[in-house]
């Protein structure tokens, strides 16, 4: 059955199959890939033996503990089991993926799409762009799913980025192997005007309608990310204040620190981390959030960073768990490791919840300030803009200085404007003079 994948997560998508009917697996063997609202898992078997039945197409969502893949009996076990029954996929492994011994595909097929789980069909490979068949029964005796074969990370990431489902794809590589151009023509103008991945009920996400508008599902973790930001701001009264600081001096900070300890990687976002963290420390009002049950406001003991990052999937919010208690080397390692989880699209469920406060650098978009939702269930998001030169007012004298727009938002329900101006003004004195930070280290 498709497992708890935890977090209180409810359901996922087929995004990729790793086996087919047929393929003899061993036990903690990755064979599925799904998306969920908050990542894509990687999900193991925990059984050995032949794959009998995939109950479910690539791009359909599953209910917790919905039939995933039926596994018979190992080859050789003496043990007899009728067809479409056997042990089903609970839970997770915890081995490394080993090498599969999947089964070629036979010439002239070729995997496709279908519209309800547990239906599976296959036809002649063609030369126009593959769409899915309609199915018409939901059997455990269908014809297989081919498992898509995919060698290039730049196809997969192609195909991921713009919502094609791989198995849906005719491949025209040497050995039924899907190249970027396949991928390409599915993104290309098909017959009657319309793109080659328009969607019927049985066809790929996105389609384009008779008036030529593009409709795309709000699904997985776009339609996470609009439930949060909607219950945000249904529910929270947010403020947001903000200040122009001389950032000269934590400029000039930056690179004195890389010029002693490159190896530490101490950037603009570490050091803002690091004020943050102090801020936090002197104004515990802001790292709380609302119980609205019991009607109290929850100062939480633990300082868990939240940061805003892109990924492939869209926008996610890592979250840097006991920040409060990390160096600034040790934040900066984390913050790295995050950042780069998240651009490959690796990050779990557990490094995306658990925050209590958000720092948001929307600068690195060329933007100098905005007005952020909250990440709910937080209280407040401190947002960075770019540092750019601007002129200013510097010991008498106009002059050109490393100038950043820093801007609070926070729930008016935790503080009032006291403790958020307070919290705001010295995160700008440490910016404009880092010393101070050693006073509160």
């Amino acid at each position: 059955m498709l497992p708890d994948l935890g977090e209180g997560l409810t359901e996922a998508e087929v995004i990729e199959w790793h086996v087919a009917r047929g393929d003899e697996v061993h036990v903690d063997q990755i064979v599925v890939t799904v998306e969920t609202a908050k990542a894509t898992v990687d999900l193991p078997c925990p059984y050995a033996g032949p794959v009998l039945t995939l109950h479910s197409a690539p791009g359909a969502v599953l209910e917790v503990g919905k039939p995933l893949l039926t596994i018979g009996a190992p080859q050789g076990s003496g043990a007899e089991q009728e067809s479409g029954s056997g042990n089903v996929l609970v839970g997770y492994g915890t081995s490394e993926a080993k090498p599969t011994g999947r089964r070629r595909v036979t010439p002239g097929s070729r995997p496709v799409a279908t519209g309800s789980p547990g239906s599976v069909a296959a036809s002649p490979t063609t030369s126009a762009p593959a769409r899915a068949v309609p199915a018409t029964a939901s059997t455990s005796t269908a014809a297989p799913i081919f498992a898509p074969k995919v060698i290039s990370p730049v196809v997969r990431k192609l195909a991921r980025d713009n919502e094609i489902h791989l198995a849906g794809l005719a491949p025209s590589g040497p050995g039924h192997v899907i190249r970027r151009a396949d991928v390409e023509a599915a993104l290309g103008v098909g017959e009657a005007g319309l793109p080659a991945h328009e969607a019927t009920p049985s066809r790929g996400p996105v389609h384009v309608d008779r008036g030529g508008d593009i409709r795309i599902p709000l699904r997985g973790v776009r339609k996470a990310i609009a439930d949060k930001m909607t219950t945000s701001r249904r529910e929270i009264p947010e403020v947001t204040t903000w200040v122009d600081v001389d950032a000269t001096a934590l400029m000039a900070a930056k690179d004195q620190i890389k010029a002693l300890n490159a190896a530490a990687g101490i950037g603009l976002l570490a050091l803002f981390a690091r004020i943050s963290v102090a801020g936090l420390t002197k104004f515990p009002e802001l790292n709380a959030r609302i119980d609205v049950v019991a009607q109290e406001i929850v100062q939480i003991r633990d300082i868990n960073l939240s940061f805003a990052a892109q990924s492939p999937r869209g926008l996610v919010v890592p979250v840097v768990h006991g920040a409060g208690k990390m160096t600034t080397a040790e934040l900066a390692a984390a913050l790295r490791e995050l950042t780069e989880l998240a651009r490959d699209g690796k990050l779990s469920p557990a490094q995306m919840a658990g925050g209590t406060f958000t720092l948001n650098n929307y600068g690195v978009f060329g933007t100098d300030g905005a007005t952020p939702i909250i990440n709910y269930p937080e209280a407040a998001m401190l947002g960075v803009g770019r540092i750019i030169d601007r002129p200013w007012a510097y010991e008498g004298q106009v002059a050109l200085r490393k100038v950043v727009q820093l801007g609070l938002t926070f729930d008016h329900r935790v503080c009032d404007g006291g403790s958020a101006g307070g919290f705001l003004r010295f995160v700008a004195d440490c910016a404009e003079k880092p010393t101070l930070l050693l006073a509160e280290l």
